[in-house]
């Protein structure tokens, strides 16, 4: 009877989970709000809270977790990686210092503490990748000369994580000084370890992985990914770490496969994670929060939209790139509930999960929007600002008549031609000029 209703309420919950997403497609919207309601339908306070498949969905979040952070890992190289670290790195400390800093102050200020101050620091720091990359490929943006300094953002906000997830899994086990430490060396020597054997070895890796059998290739990858997660959470650094790790080793046509293969696998997982980051959280505890969430929601978008601005300044792009950048940054997502999910496990602060579920919620929405109108909105508030110049009346110039002859003959040359006095093409809506 118990395997019945199990089957009952996970099949209902896959099923819903399906119905949200064809939804969210039709309307062209992310459907991560969409599952985190679900969630909180279906969980402690909920309308009908779920019993039987409860464990089962806290594994599937788990394995959810892994597999995003794999396949974010196989989207870059690791030389990529390398590149980006030493081009980028002063639009990742900006990132960090705008985004970072107001989650920090907003925790001091509602007084739960330095750990909590740390956790909700990462939760505003973080962009979605996931987001992000699907808005950028529904607006057709995938070519634009704004596009690399969005995605080297992403990257090096992905780089920190493999420093940050450790500290945040010490400091909220408790452990001493000394222990986290210890914690940290270890985390930035497996990435350095992985990073480095990924540049010499990772063709051999990826041999060594290769199957032209899809079954096998499935049944490598993920066993690997799992073990080495396990490993990797086993020495007190994240399992997520270990997945992205792995990813970043993986490269070519493996890759490719792994995506293809994976994908589905990540969708129905990931899509897991956050029902069950919904499933422990209290409907009746976000109206409470609801208001520092907005707050907090409105000053990062403000400051990812900075970020995103001087970045693509920084790298020669023109007005309206910087603000398309700086709006497509806006959006948080899994990532941001992976960190409040590690603290709401620990139980650190019983309000942070639930200001964190309000906190995406209104960023998973509005992230799209500032994507869309970011650019065309700002341009016109700043027209509006700009003063307009009369134009000078311009004074007639007397030529003798031979100088008037060659100006004629200069025109009708440059006609005939089709080259001299030619102006350059101006840069397109989409900056490709």
């Amino acid at each position: 009877m118990h395997s019945a209703v199990f089957l009952i309420e996970f099949g209902a919950i896959i099923l819903g989970l399906g119905l949200l997403g064809r939804l969210a497609g039709r309307l062209h919207f992310s459907p991560i709000p969409l599952y985190l309601l679900a969630g909180l339908a279906f969980g402690e306070g909920g309308l009908l809270p779920l019993g039987a498949s409860e464990e089962f969905v806290a594994i599937g979040a788990e394995i959810g977790v892994i597999l995003l952070l794999l396949m974010l890992g196989l989207e870059y190289t690791a030389s990529d990686l390398v590149s980006n670290l030493k081009t980028q790195y002063p639009a990742g400390l900006v990132d960090f210092s705008l985004n970072a800093l107001p989650g920090a102050i907003a925790a001091l200020l509602l007084g739960w503490g330095p750990v909590a101050a740390v956790v909700l620091a990462g939760v505003t720091w973080i962009s979605s990748s996931g987001v992000i990359a699907k808005v950028l490929g529904d607006l057709g943006r995938l070519g634009n000369r704004e596009t690399p300094v969005i995605l080297s953002i992403l990257v090096l906000e992905d780089l920190a994580m493999a420093v940050y997830l450790p500290i945040i899994t010490a400091l909220l086990a408790g452990v001493s000084l000394a222990a986290g430490a210890v914690t940290l060396a270890i985390a930035l020597g497996v990435a350095g370890g992985v990073l480095f054997v990924a540049l010499r070895y990772g063709r051999v890796i990826s041999r060594f992985v290769s199957s032209d059998d899809p079954e096998k290739l499935l049944l490598v990858v993920l066993g690997l990914t799992l073990l080495v997660a396990g490993i990797a959470q086993q020495l007190q650094v994240s399992a997520a770490v270990g997945a992205f790790l792995v990813g970043i080793a993986l490269s070519g046509e493996v890759a490719e496969g792994t995506h293809v293969l994976l994908s589905p696998l990540r969708d129905l997982f990931a899509a897991v994670f956050f029902v069950f980051f919904g499933l422990h959280t209290d409907p009746a505890s976000i109206p409470p929060v609801l208001l520092p969430a907005l707050v907090l929601a409105v000053i990062t978008a403000c400051t990812k939209i900075a970020t995103g601005y001087w970045a693509a300044r920084r790298a020669g792009i023109g007005v309206k790139g910087r603000w398309r950048a700086g709006g497509t940054l806006v959006a948080r997502g899994e990532f941001s509930i992976v960190i409040a999910g590690l603290a709401v496990t620990a139980g650190i602060e019983p309000a942070l999960g639930p200001l964190a579920t309000a906190y995406v919620l209104i960023l998973v929405v509005i992230g799209p929007l500032t994507a869309r109108y970011a650019e065309p909105l700002a341009l016109r508030l700043t027209k509006h600002r700009t003063p307009v110049i009369p134009a000078q009346p311009q004074v007639p110039v007397a030529v003798s008549a031979t100088e008037a002859a060659q100006a004629t003959h200069a025109t009708e040359t440059a006609d005939a031609t089709g080259t001299a006095g030619a102006a350059e093409p101006a840069p397109d809506a989409n900056g490709r000029g």
